[in-house]
């Protein structure tokens, strides 16, 4: 896939582009409109559930939200079991089978989703019966089936080990269980051994002991009638029983360091960092700062004119975007965070850069005209929130959870507006505590950041494994033995995937793809790559979507041991059941993509990339000069030898493991960007090991080998 990475990275790249907008024109604003809430009509069941009733003619549509209101939990050894029971609630009911459930809401036209902290459901007016009817099924004799207790379970085991090399996962493991200890409701996770404690009848005995209506609210809005609903869900609500009463101990704060550190972790696969400024805070949304401290963390980092995102983004180009949040919480147990992920060259710098934001917005008056547009920023989002049923019935219940007035929200705009920057100033010193006791979370590669942390940041470092356990200083590079080369480390792994004859007798290869893309995308597309003898690669992404039309679509790849090709497009042709969604073919001469219905030619500067790709198993055709011996690095907690590969223009660093000699990992620069690809689950086909696993991290890209065929016919026609 490796000549076909150019296509991936310039698509991936540029697809912010095409949204930026315009944001030196501000748009005219008009008067700050009233806000009047209709008041929620109230009644108890015996069962205890409370139920909040806000009548709403204007569409024939009712909405319902149910919450169940538990203290947090510690689960401790058995963390996830909440995860799992709220992953298997709501496919199907003791009645009725998870199939004719989900068909029945489908044939409805209706959404219903429940989890263990409540649900939700919408539906027309002329359906409010039969959808009500499902959801209180679902919720009163749930189907909890320990065949999908078992599904889900792996699904999440899988889902951590693909976190291992997630800097967002780690960077938010390590920093919730710092700031708050492993042992506290929001700082403990789940692993997979903790996962492996769990078995059904702990869902079972969870369920029982925390879903219930005693402790649970209803809120109903949209076209209904208070006395015709109020019997309605009296008569179906009333049959959930209402279980013993147990309460959980409220979390307490937990107190933020004494001195400002940096914490840590090593991910030695990274091409970037994770940058994450934190400390814990006690703020309610009944404070009387509340409301400033919206705008304030608006005003530094919450969208694209705040102080972050202008400086480490369009200022200093570190980033694609810096942002910060500070959390409220019922308890006054919440964090202030700011934070960005960076190139790992500029980690240390854009450290800087964010600590001297903060401390900006705490020592200097904030600009008259950003104050009022972060103003208005915050009104326009507020007024558009509300045409949603789900906030409205989130504002009601935020009332009454939160012990607020019940005009809170009538009065919420005349509060935000009547912020002034000396209110910005006096709660940005209470709420960021930079430079008393703040911690400095970044996780990246050790080998190319940790030291330049410790030159250039002036905090000390104290450092972590990606579970939040303290360590020593790890040893980033060890020294290479003597008299050992790159030529070696080459034919060592040529020698451990099979041997450089049977490696020259392979003059064709197919290789075949499941491809796992980023979250939200609404296919699971297949690739197809073709290599053949001398210089001739294809790259096809297919997906099967009877009865469906496409929009966007992703795929992608890049080249490791045998693998050639590699492309994105955001559009698709069908032919019968299976849509193409992307080609890219290379002849050993010229080359094209199709994308979106358009076939086009190959760029010059695509061609020579391409031709400089040379063979099926390109290491057979590196010279001496190509190569050079860099060092000795860990990838994946394993040690490897890096070696550069320069052939013309083209650099690349590829990892070789020391123990096993196979290729783990690939970088390459790309239009300024490095390119990091990890390979995994070797495999023997006709005696040669290959990958079975690829991952673009970056781009969350994944391919999963299906079917490899070596030395089949293929013909030019292929290419």
């Amino acid at each position: 896939m490796k000549k076909f990475i150019l296509f991936i990275t310039i698509i991936l790249l540029n697809i912010n582009a095409y949204s930026q907008l315009d944001r030196s024109i501000q748009p005219m604003g008009g008067p700050t409109p009233k806000i009047k809430l209709d008041k929620p009509q109230e009644f108890k069941l015996k069962n205890g559930i409370k139920v909040l009733v806000v009548e709403n003619h204007k569409l024939p549509r009712v909405s319902y939200s149910l919450r169940i209101d538990n203290n947090p939990i510690v689960e401790g050894d058995k963390a996830g079991v909440t995860s799992l029971l709220g992953s298997i609630l709501g496919k199907g009911t003791t009645s009725m089978s998870k199939e004719d459930f989900i068909d029945e809401i489908d044939f409805l036209g209706a959404s219903l989703n429940i989890g263990f902290s409540g649900g939700f459901a919408t539906t027309l007016t002329k359906n409010n019966e039969q959808v009500l009817d499902l959801m209180t099924d679902a919720i009163i004799n749930p189907l909890l089936s320990e065949d999908e207790f078992d599904k889900e379970k792996k699904k999440l085991i899988e889902g951590l080990k693909a976190d291992k090399k997630s800097l967002d996962a780690i960077s938010g493991r390590v920093g919730s269980a710092l700031s708050y200890g492993k042992n506290h409701a929001y700082g403990e996770f789940i692993t997979e051994e903790t996962l492996n404690n769990i078995t059904f009848q702990d869902v079972l005995d969870y369920h029982e002991k925390y879903f219930k209506p005693n402790n649970s609210y209803l809120v109903v809005i949209g076209d209904v009638n208070y006395k015709d609903i109020k019997s309605t869900i009296s008569e179906k609500f009333g049959a959930w029983k209402k279980g013993k009463s147990h309460t959980d101990p409220i979390p307490v704060m937990t107190p933020n360091v004494n001195l400002t550190e940096i914490n840590f972790v090593d991910l030695p696969t990274a091409t970037q960092s994770s940058i994450l400024v934190t400390n814990n805070v006690d703020l309610k949304m009944s404070d009387e700062d509340y409301h400033a401290a919206l705008i304030t963390n608006n005003i530094l980092g919450g969208g694209g004119e705040g102080y972050l995102f202008k400086n480490l983004r369009e200022d200093k180009g570190y980033t694609y975007g810096s942002y910060s949040s500070l959390g409220s919480n019922r308890y006054g147990v919440a964090r202030f965070t700011a934070a960005a992920k960076v190139r790992n060259m500029v980690t240390d710098s854009a450290v800087v850069e964010i600590l001297s934001e903060i401390n900006r917005i705490k020592t200097e008056n904030v600009d008259a005209e950003l104050l009022k547009n972060a103003k208005a920023k915050y009104v326009g989002n507020f007024i558009t929130r509300l045409e949603r049923p789900q906030t409205i019935a989130n504002y009601a219940l935020n009332i009454k959870l939160n012990d607020l007035p019940k005009d809170f929200y009538e009065t919420y705009l005349e509060k935000i507006n009547a912020v002034s920057d000396e209110d910005v100033r006096r709660v940005a010193n209470k709420y960021f505590n930079y430079p008393n006791g703040t911690r400095i979370v970044v996780v990246g590669k050790g080998s190319d950041v940790a030291d330049n942390l410790a030159e250039n940041v002036g905090w000390p470092i104290n450092y972590f494994d990606q579970y939040a356990n303290a360590i020593a200083k790890p040893v980033f590079n060890k020294a290479i033995p003597d008299g050992l080369t790159a030529s070696q480390v080459i034919n060592t792994y040529i020698d451990a995937i099979g041997g450089r004859d049977l490696l020259e007798s392979v003059t064709t290869l197919v290789q075949k793809a499941d491809m796992e893309v980023p979250p939200g995308a609404p296919f699971k597309p297949q690739a197809i790559i073709k290599n053949k003898l001398p210089n001739k690669s294809s790259f096809t992404i297919e997906a099967s979507m009877p009865g469906q039309s496409m929009g966007n679509s992703m795929g992608g790849g890049r080249r490791g041991p045998g693998m050639r090709g590699g492309a994105r497009s955001s559009g698709s042709s069908m032919t019968g059941n299976t849509m193409t969604l992307m080609k890219v073919s290379f002849d050993g001469e010229s080359g094209y993509m199709v994308s979106q219905g358009q076939r086009n030619t190959m760029e010059q500067k695509q061609i020579d990339r391409a031709k400089a790709v040379k063979g099926i198993f390109e290491e057979l055709y590196y010279s001496e000069e190509e190569l050079e011996l860099l060092s000795i690095n860990s990838i994946d907690f394993n040690d490897a030898y890096k070696v550069k590969v320069t052939e013309g223009e083209k650099v690349s660093y590829r990892y070789y493991s020391v123990d096993s000699g196979l290729l783990l990992s690939v970088e390459e620069e790309v239009d300024n960007n490095i390119v990091s690809t990890n390979y995994n689950d070797y495999r023997v086909v006709n005696g040669i090991k290959f990958p079975f696993y690829t991952e673009i991290a970056a781009q969350g890209l994944k391919l999963n080998i299906t079917e490899i065929l070596i030395n089949e016919e293929l013909k030019d026609s292929d290419f």
